[in-house]
């Protein structure tokens, strides 16, 4: 048997846990399975063993090539005397690593027979994290210098509801089902519509008005899907911030009071530049009224545990 820690040192801090995915597959392979797979890349802390760093090594950055969102993170790195181009690599060897790991569950599906009956979906949950400064010494000091996740056009990242922080990637596949190399940029769907939408799939029958989500089966299986509700955001705190989306119009209320009302129109301004709430107060007060009495739904006071698993 090969040591498991050897081969820990070796693959990617995910290896692991696609591994057990995997034995699961072969174990249950003979009848129906959901398997969720919870990776951790590329959260903090990013520290790929160096031989995934070393696969970009011809990597380098040229900051007039990413949009000016990053320029909180290119200072922090000239701050703390850091080489852009180096941090960078180490960030995409981690995503390299689960790359892999993917290819590795996808492979073996297949090796298995099961590829026409799995569907796969690929997903994150929320956008890429600021290179904080809350680590001052250490391994983890060096490691935060290499989150640089990038959400491209769009304005925010994690812990914010801006578009960069709850615009998150999402890849299906299923052969014979899901068209290939189909390109949605229509269709607006969330995490709370994942249940609905699997139980839709697997032919299970539920109350939809039990349900915050909606059957978004539609999109996944490459047809057109209208959302027939909006969407709602929020931080766990009582009085944390509040976005809301209806079709293309995104609301984002003051932050305890502070700061503006904040309107954007996401079928011209993805990047939430142009706030429009002055222009178009109508839009303001509706959404504005949908997203206060949604708040008045949810719970006066969050849990907080001691190991922070809230």
């Amino acid at each position: 048997m090969e040591p498991r820690g050897n081969r820990r040192d070796e693959r990617g801090r995910d290896a692991p846990i696609f591994d057990a995915a995997i034995r699961f597959i072969e174990e249950y392979r003979e009848g129906p399975f959901y398997v969720n797979v919870w990776g951790h890349i590329s959260h903090f802390p990013v520290s790929p063993p160096p031989a995934y760093a070393e696969k970009f090594r011809d990597v380098m950055v040229k900051e007039a090539d990413f949009s000016d969102h990053m320029a909180e993170k290119w200072s922090a790195l000239k701050s703390a005397g850091a080489d852009p181009s180096e941090r960078l690599r180490r960030y995409l060897g981690d995503v390299f690593s689960l790359d892999e790991d993917v290819g590795r569950l996808l492979a073996r599906l297949d090796e298995l027979g099961l590829t026409e009956n799995t569907l796969v979906v690929f997903s994150s949950d929320h956008g890429p994290a600021p290179i904080s400064d809350k680590e001052s010494d250490g391994e983890r000091a060096d490691a935060r210098l290499n989150m640089l996740g990038y959400a491209g056009g769009q304005r925010g990242g994690k812990h914010t509801m801006y578009e960069g922080g709850v615009r998150v990637p999402l890849l299906v596949r299923w052969p014979g089902k899901v068209p290939a190399g189909r390109v949605d940029e229509r269709s607006v769907i969330s995490g709370i519509d994942w249940l609905p939408t699997v139980c839709a799939v697997a032919g299970i029958k539920i109350d939809s008005t039990e349900f915050d989500g909606e059957d978004a089966s539609a999109a996944l299986l490459g047809r057109e899907f209208a959302r027939a509700t909006p969407l709602f955001w929020k931080t766990s705190n009582p009085r944390g911030q509040i976005a809301v989306r209806s079709e293309n119009w995104k609301l984002h209320l003051p932050y305890r009071n502070r700061g503006e009302v904040e309107l954007y129109d996401l079928a011209h301004d993805a990047g939430e530049r142009k706030n429009l709430a002055a222009s178009r107060p109508e839009v303001v007060e509706l959404l504005s009224a949908l997203a206060q009495k949604w708040n008045t739904t949810l719970p006066t006071e969050y849990i907080k545990t001691d190991d922070k698993q809230d």
